[in-house]
C-alpha cells in the first residue's frame, strides 16, 4: 500500500505558523499521522520544531459538536443551530436595543494562525453596534506597540538572519520562537565567532546558555539594566551621531538624561556586575549590524513601557535602524497593530491602545455600577476565564454578564459560564491564515486549504458570523443577487460589482466580509470559501502598499493588482511572496518624517528609577513567573495533557539552593502562595533559575466537556495573579512578577 500523500497546511502552535505537510489516515482518515517541514514554503523553507508533530491532539481532543444553550439551573442543553442563531441575535440584539451596541464586548478574534474569525466577527459587530474588543496581544504587546508608534509611528522586527549581533530581551526563541527558522538561526550565530547573541533574562534558558553574554538580571530589575547601559553609551559617545542628525529628534534631551544616571548602582540594582553590562554596551555599540526583539518576559513584568521604549533607544542612539541585520517595518497584509491610542474604556477611562481594551481592565469595565458598564460579551476562538489575570474575578465578571457567546472548538473553562456555546470548526476543516506576515525583504501570505470536512455540528466561523448578520436584518437576497451574478461572470467582474454596490454603499460596507463569504466564497476553489475576505484586504494592500506588491510581481492599478494577489493566494497551496520591500523604504512613519525619542512622561519615568525600591514582603519572599514557555507548551488550544512528552504536570522549577533551605525535593509537592490564592505543584530543582525566583508554566486548561472538574495539564497560573498589578500605561500584567512563597508538603 502506497503512502497516503503529503498535503501543505501549517503549524498554529506559534506566531511563526511555519508551512507543514502532513499526512492523512487513521479512522476515517482523520488523524495527522505524519507531520513534516515544508520545502516550499517561504518562510520557514522546511524548517519544523517539534510542537507541530503534537498538532494531531489539538485536531483530534475533545470537541463540541452541538450549540448549547444554558438552562435556568446552569446545566446546558443541545439546540438546533437554528434555534442558537435566532436566540443569540435577539439576546444581543436586546442588550443593544436598552444599552447600546457600546455594551457588547468582543474578545478574541483568532488565535495563533486563526485570523479570518476576527475578519469575520467585524461585520456581526457592525450590525450590533459593538465598539469596545480586546484580545491576548492586549496583555502583552500593547505597551510595545504605543511606544512603537510615538517614537516610529510604525512597528517593527529585526533581521536576524543576517546581523551581527543579536539581543533577545526576556526572549527565549529556542521553545518561543516568534523569528524565522528559530533554532537553526540561533545555532548559526552561536558558532560564528564574528558574530555575538546577547541575552537579558533572569533564567539560564536554552537561549542563554549559547550566548556570548548572558546578562542575568534580577526578575523586574530590566529597567535598571537598560538604563545603565544605555548611560555606558551615552557617557562613551559611543552614539551614531550621523544617524541621529540625519533621522531623529530629541537626542540631547535623551542623551543629558542618559548621562545623569549612577551606572554602578544600577547594574547593582539590576543585579548584574558592571563590567557585563560594560561589555555588552560597547558591543552592541561598536557592531555593524544588531536586531533585537523584546517579549514577554519583559512585556509583562514591572516598567514593561519604560522598557519598551529604553530597548528602543538601545539600538536607535546606536544607529542600528533601516539598513541590513538591523529593526525594519514589514510590510503586513492587514496593519492590525497601529499603536495608536487617544480614545478610553466607558468606565475605568483605560487607554485603549491598537483598538484594544487592556485585559487586566475587563473585569473592572463590567464589574462596576456604571451606566456605560458591558452587558455582553462575544467570545471567539479565546478563553478569557483561564487565560487573564485573576480567574476568579474573570469568572465572577462573565456570570455577572446579561449574555455570553463563546464560538469554539472544545468547552473551555468560559464556555461554561456562557448562556451559548457554538461549535466551532477546527483550523484544519475550513480554509485559515495568519495575519502575522512581517518578513523582510520579502514577505509572504499563506491562505491555508482545508483539509477535513468537518463533522456534523461544527461551522467555520464565517458560516456562523453569515447566519448571525442574516438574522439580524443587515442584508437579504436582493443585496446579494447582484454580487452572485458577478461571481458568476469571474473575478473581474465581481471585484468591478463589489466596489460599487459593497464598498460604495455606507450600509453595506461594514458588511462585506459577510457578503464576500456569500457571494465570492461559493465559486472558490473547493476548501476555499472562507478565503473570501482577502479579496477586500488585497484591495486595501494594493491602495496602501502598491510599489512593495509590484516588485513581488502585482504591478498595475489597485484593482487590478488587487485580483492578481489575490488569485495567486488562491493558487499558492504554500504561500505566495506579496510583497518585496527594500530597505531604502524603511523609515519612520511619524507626522514629521523623524524618529522621535524625546518623549517626556518616559523621560519622567526614567528618572523614577532614582527612587528607592520598596522592600520586598516578607510573606512572599520570592518571584514567580507565570507561564514559562517549554518544550512542551505552547497555548491552550491544545488542552490534552497526552501530547506533553516531559514535565507532564507543569512543575514548579526553583533554584536547589532555595530546595535545600526550605526542604523541597525532585518531584515532591509544594504549596505555592501568591496574594491572590495558592496551589498544589511538584518540584523541578533547576540551578537555571536564580534564587529567589521560581517559575510555572501555563496548565493546559480544562479538556473533558462532561466533567466541569476535570482540570488537567498542570496549574492554571492566572488563579494566583491578580488585576491591580498591571502597568501604569498600558494596563499590561505583570504575570512575570508575581510575588510568592512556598511550603514543602508531605
Amino acid at each position: 500500500m502506497t503512502n497516503p500523500e503529503w498535503r501543505p497546511t501549517a503549524c498554529i502552535l506559534c506566531e511563526c505558523n511555519c508551512g507543514v505537510e502532513v499526512q492523512l489516515g487513521g479512522p476515517g482518515g482523520r488523524e495527522l499521522l505524519r507531520v513534516r517541514g515544508d520545502k516550499r514554503h517561504p518562510a520557514s523553507r522546511g524548517y519544523a520544531c517539534e510542537k507541530p508533530h503534537r498538532l494531531n491532539f489539538y485536531q483530534n481532543g475533545a470537541r463540541l459538536r452541538s450549540p448549547l444553550r444554558r438552562r435556568p439551573d446552569g446545566t446546558f442543553e443541545q439546540v438546533s443551530w437554528d434555534t442558537a442563531i435566532r436566540e443569540v441575535a435577539a439576546r444581543l440584539a436586546s442588550v443593544r436595543d436598552a444599552h447600546g451596541g457600546e455594551s457588547i464586548f468582543y474578545y478574541g478574534g483568532g488565535g495563533q494562525g486563526n485570523h479570518l474569525p476576527g475578519a469575520y466577527a467585524t461585520a456581526t459587530r457592525r450590525l450590533l453596534g459593538s465598539r469596545y474588543k480586546s484580545s491576548a496581544l492586549a496583555q502583552e504587546k500593547t505597551g510595545e506597540f504605543w511606544i512603537a508608534d510615538r517614537m516610529l509611528g510604525a512597528q517593527t522586527r529585526g533581521d536576524f538572519e543576517h546581523c551581527e549581533v543579536a539581543l533577545f530581551l526576556g526572549k527565549n526563541p529556542w521553545h518561543s520562537h516568534s523569528i524565522p527558522r528559530a533554532r537553526v538561526t540561533l545555532k548559526e550565530l552561536a558558532r560564528d565567532p564574528a558574530r555575538a547573541l546577547i541575552v537579558i533574562d533572569p533564567r539560564r534558558t536554552e537561549t542563554a546558555a549559547m550566548a556570548d553574554l548572558h546578562l542575568q538580571v534580577k526578575p523586574g530589575g530590566d529597567a535598571w539594566l537598560l538604563t545603565a547601559m544605555l548611560a555606558i553609551i551615552a557617557r562613551e559617545d559611543l552614539v551614531d551621531h550621523a544617524f541621529l542628525d540625519a533621522r531623529a529628534r530629541g537626542q540631547d534631551e535623551v542623551l543629558a538624561a542618559l548621562r545623569e544616571v549612577p551606572i554602578a548602582e544600577y547594574c547593582a540594582r539590576a543585579g548584574v556586575d558592571e563590567a557585563l553590562a560594560r561589555a555588552a554596551a560597547r558591543r552592541i555599540a561598536t557592531a555593524g549590524s544588531v536586531a533585537s526583539f523584546e517579549d514577554l518576559g519583559v512585556q509583562m513584568s514591572r516598567h514593561s513601557t519604560l522598557v519598551s521604549y529604553l530597548h528602543r533607544l538601545l539600538w536607535l542612539l546606536t544607529g542600528n535602524y533601516g539598513k541590513p541585520g538591523t529593526q525594519y517595518t514589514p510590510t503586513t497584509l492587514v496593519p492590525f497593530a497601529t499603536g495608536a491610542s487617544g480614545h478610553r474604556s466607558p468606565v475605568a477611562q483605560a487607554p485603549i491602545i491598537s483598538g484594544l481594551v487592556p485585559c487586566n481592565m475587563i473585569c473592572e469595565e463590567i464589574l462596576t455600577d456604571h451606566p456605560k458598564r458591558y452587558r455582553a460579551m462575544i467570545v471567539e476562538a479565546a478563553n478569557p476565564a483561564h487565560s487573564l489575570a485573576d480567574s476568579q474575578r474573570m469568572r465572577e465578571a462573565l456570570r455577572a454578564l446579561d449574555t455570553v457567546v463563546v464560538i469554539d472548538v472544545a468547552m473551555s473553562e468560559t464556555a461554561r459560564l456562557a448562556d451559548y456555546v457554538l461549535p466551532a470548526a477546527t483550523q484544519f476543516e475550513k480554509a485559515e491564515a495568519t495575519f502575522f506576515n512581517f518578513e523582510f525583504p520579502d514577505n509572504y501570505f499563506h491562505l491555508r486549504r482545508r483539509l477535513l470536512t468537518p463533522p456534523d455540528g461544527p461551522l467555520p466561523e464565517a458560516e456562523i458570523h453569515a447566519r448571525l448578520c442574516e438574522a439580524l436584518g443587515g442584508f437579504d437576497d436582493g443585496d446579494l443577487a447582484p454580487l452572485r451574478a458577478a461571481a458568476a461572470q469571474g473575478l473581474e467582474a465581481y471585484g468591478m460589482t463589489f466596489m460599487q454596490r459593497v464598498l460604495g454603499d455606507a450600509r453595506l460596507r461594514g458588511l462585506a466580509a459577510v457578503i464576500l463569504y456569500r457571494t465570492l466564497g461559493p465559486t472558490l476553489p473547493e476548501g476555499l470559501a472562507e478565503g473570501a475576505v482577502l479579496l477586500g484586504l488585497a484591495f486595501r494592500c494594493a491602495m496602501q502598499h502598491g510599489e512593495a506588491l509590484a516588485r513581488a510581481g502585482f504591478g498595475g492599478p489597485p484593482p487590478i493588482a488587487a485580483l492578481s494577489l489575490f488569485r495567486a493566494i488562491l493558487e499558492s497551496p504554500s504561500g505566495v511572496v506579496f510583497a518585496r520591500g527594500e530597505w531604502s523604504d524603511v523609515r519612520p512613519g511619524t507626522r514629521d518624517g523623524t524618529i522621535q525619542l524625546a518623549l517626556p512622561d518616559m523621560l519622567a519615568e526614567l528618572r523614577k528609577l532614582a527612587e528607592p525600591t520598596p522592600e520586598r514582603e516578607p510573606a512572599f519572599p520570592f518571584i514567580l513567573a507565570a507561564g514559562e514557555r517549554r518544550s512542551f507548551t505552547a497555548n491552550t488550544i491544545v488542552r490534552d495533557p497526552a501530547w506533553r512528552k516531559k514535565d507532564p504536570e507543569g512543575a514548579l522549577r526553583v533554584n536547589p539552593e532555595d530546595a535545600a533551605r526550605l526542604g523541597l525535593i525532585a518531584g515532591g509537592r509544594a504549596r505555592v502562595t501568591t496574594r491572590r490564592g495558592s496551589a498544589v505543584v511538584t518540584v523541578e530543582l533547576s540551578d537555571t533559575m536564580q534564587p529567589g525566583h521560581i517559575s510555572l508554566p501555563n496548565g493546559l486548561g480544562t479538556r473533558d466537556p462532561e466533567d466541569a472538574a476535570a482540570a488537567l495539564g498542570g496549574v492554571a497560573p492566572n488563579e494566583l495573579t491578580a488585576v491591580e498589578d498591571r502597568d501604569p500605561f498600558a494596563g499590561t500584567p505583570w504575570h512575570k512578577y508575581v510575588p510568592a512563597r512556598i511550603e514543602a508538603l508531605a
